[in-house]
């Protein structure tokens, strides 16, 4: 077998011919025809709630969007390799995920537009909200995964975070302490080879991955681009989790294709025949044209995509426009799950502020 640090694992290439790798295609060999469709379904899908975020943002319906454009193999592939009552810790990316956690794609935006604190509730699919803090989700990650085991809980928990995020004390934290305690959790790196401008070979010379091993967990790399690939890794990690066998780390090799969030211009730091290249290794286009080899693409299944895409695009774009703004003093609802003396004298003074003559005269806070 090649070593999964000098050579990625994969299972499709990206002309859609299937890699001849007994050992990790053995990891996804029920996955038959209904389930490979589903997954290419699920990218769509997970494009199109990109698509469509990315554009209400450029409208001025949202204050920003990070968008995944590129990304949606490593989204898609590990999220269908979770278990319903595994736990996922995400960075601010993982829109994909959580569809496949059963977010309503209604809810996905509201953080985005500045109506909540909050998109969805965490406790109805087992996902955390978008975590701003970079690298923070790991610790969160690693100890809400070692309480769980603690409560002989055998779930896997599943944290997602960038290749610049590793450079980040919070993941060599969660690192340390999930080796020498044996959380049950799987580090996801999602390597889109840019953190904001910086190049990957500045956040680390050598595979990602390779961090893991001095921690003793054990690291491998995957294609992030191969949804089965992705899916075979994951499954792998997560069963080991979920048997007590301790933390593993997954850096998918992949490529944002669009700017960091909409705030950002990569056309100033990366060319356009980089991203040519990468373009030509879509994750979509691969997994359809081993649709297309294995005769599982017809128009009627190509319909039924388009048709549940679009749903899904105008179900984000109605609620999102739709939102009602919140009452100012909203704002201090939900900090704390108890009631703060600072944040109830926060609210106080701020109340006493808005009903102030000079708001009422038009000069809003």
């Amino acid at each position: 077998m090649a070593d999964p640090l000098t050579y990625p694992v994969q299972l499709v290439q990206p002309d859609g011919r299937r890699v001849l790798d007994r050992e990790h295609a053995a990891l996804v060999s029920d996955v038959g025809p209904e389930r490979l469709r589903k997954l290419y379904e699920d990218m769509v899908v997970a494009r199109r709630i990109d698509v469509e975020a990315t554009a209400l943002q450029r409208q001025g319906q949202l204050g920003l969007w990070p968008p995944l454009l590129g990304q949606e193999a490593a989204q898609i592939g590990s999220a269908h390799a979770l278990h319903p009552d595994d736990y996922v810790f995400c960075s601010y990316r993982e829109a994909g995920v959580a569809y496949c956690r059963g977010v309503d794609p209604g809810e996905i935006t509201r953080l985005w537009r500045g109506v909540s604190h909050h998109c969805w509730d965490p406790a109805a699919v087992n996902m955390t909200n978008p975590a701003i803090v970079v690298g923070a989700q790991g610790l969160h990650a690693t100890g809400y995964a070692y309480a769980a085991h603690l409560d002989g809980a055998e779930i896997a928990v599943l944290t997602y975070f960038g290749d610049g995020a590793t450079s980040q004390g919070d993941m060599a934290e969660a690192l340390g302490f999930a080796a020498s305690w044996s959380a049950p959790v799987v580090f996801f790196c999602t390597n889109n080879q840019w953190a904001i401008s910086a190049p990957v070979h500045v956040q680390s010379p050598t595979p990602i991955a390779r961090r893991a091993y001095g921690y003793g967990i054990p690291g491998v790399q995957v294609d992030g681009n191969d949804v089965l690939a992705v899916l075979a890794l994951t499954r792998q990690a997560v069963a080991r989790a979920r048997a007590g066998g301790g933390p593993s780390f997954i850096e998918a090799i992949t490529y944002r294709m669009g700017p960091h969030t909409t705030a950002d211009d990569p056309s100033r730091y990366r060319s356009a025949a980089e991203t040519e290249l990468w373009q030509r290794r879509d994750p979509i286009d691969r997994i359809r044209r081993l649709l297309e080899r294995e005769d599982l693409w017809d128009n009627t299944f190509a319909e039924q995509v388009r048709a549940r895409s679009d749903e899904v695009g105008a179900r984000l774009r109605a609620a999102t426009i739709e939102m009602p703004d919140p009452a100012p003093a909203q704002l201090f609802e939900h900090v704390y799950r108890t009631a703060h003396p600072l944040i109830e004298e926060e609210r106080r003074e701020y109340t006493e502020y808005l009903a102030g003559d000079h708001v009422a005269e038009g000069v809003r806070p």
